[in-house]
């Protein structure tokens, strides 16, 4: 399980750092134009390694599985990076850490699973780490477009939330290779299906960040999946606060973002909460699992 939450870890760390190149692209060339290439470019780096373990075509519930991940992620994928392009990385990701808490809830009644008392209070504190981040940014001097993007970041974070109740039953019909593959494709065809109208041949010096954005995804997707075959959705799920360090740190880097001293404050908080929730289930008595 220890193993199984560090590659959660690094996997959202990867994914992080995918959210700045494809942040940088969205305000370049436009959020649809980043992610229609991104995935486009994505499907042949997975193709290969697919291909190498010789699979079968999957059938029946699992197809249907990777369809249903695809159009979440899509949806998901546009609402929060259009909201990206307009609000600072670091509140950003801090609006999306309702996913975590929604996907718990989500993961008790859809998997069955049981809610630990460690998990239930590392993300508790790591709840408390938002409130201080976002009691700090005080929403100062944010226009009509900044409003919208945390809307639009809001409301991917509800979608999110099912994403990784999925991304566990994905992970449990379908090796890691495979679900990197469904996934690129699947949005890149319902991506493709507006190109006619909305679709530009991006410029070529973004050829290389657009390529560097289809490999990190790519290599967070297999991370992910990886981790959520050999652990539970609720135990896994506190990873994601991990992301607001990541955000912090290639905002400040990338963008000229400051962070303040409650983002840091927060940060630790959500940290600390993690650790709380990465206690084993294998170390857990009946009294830490609430029925």
């Amino acid at each position: 399980m220890a193993i199984a939450f560090a590659v959660a870890c690094l996997g959202i760390a990867v994914f992080s750092s995918m959210d700045a190149v494809v942040k940088h692209l969205s305000l370049a060339i436009g959020t649809y134009n980043t992610l229609l290439w991104r995935s486009l470019a994505g499907v042949p780096m997975t193709l290969g390694p697919w291909l190498s373990r010789k699979p079968t075509w999957p059938k029946g519930a699992v197809l249907r599985i990777h369809i249903e991940r695809g159009l979440v992620a899509a949806l998901m994928a546009v609402l929060f990076f259009w909201g990206l392009a307009r609000t600072p990385m670091a509140q950003a990701i801090a609006l999306t850490f309702i996913s975590p808490l929604i996907a718990q809830g989500l993961a008790v009644v859809l998997l069955k699973e049981r809610l630990r008392r460690g998990a239930l209070l590392g993300s508790g504190l790591a709840l408390v780490g938002v409130i201080v981040i976002l009691s700090g940014q005080a929403m100062k001097a944010m226009d009509g477009e900044a409003t919208l993007g945390a809307i639009a970041v809001m409301l991917s974070a509800v979608a999110y939330a099912y994403n990784i109740i999925l991304m566990r039953r994905q992970s449990q019909v379908a090796d890691p290779y495979e679900v990197a593959f469904f996934q690129n494709g699947i949005v890149a065809i319902v991506l493709a299906c507006a190109m006619p109208w909305m679709a530009e041949l991006p410029p070529t010096p973004h050829i290389p960040a657009l390529l560097l954005a289809a490999a990190l995804a790519s290599l967070s997707l297999f991370l992910l999946s990886w981790a959520y075959a050999r652990a539970e959705a609720s135990y896994l799920a506190p990873v994601e606060f991990t992301a607001f360090v990541w955000a912090s740190l290639w905002g400040f880097v990338v963008f000229g973002e400051h962070v303040r001293l409650t983002t840091v404050a927060g940060a630790a908080l959500i940290i600390g909460g993690c650790f709380i929730a990465a206690r084993s289930p294998a170390n857990l008595s009946e009294r830490d699992v609430l029925p």
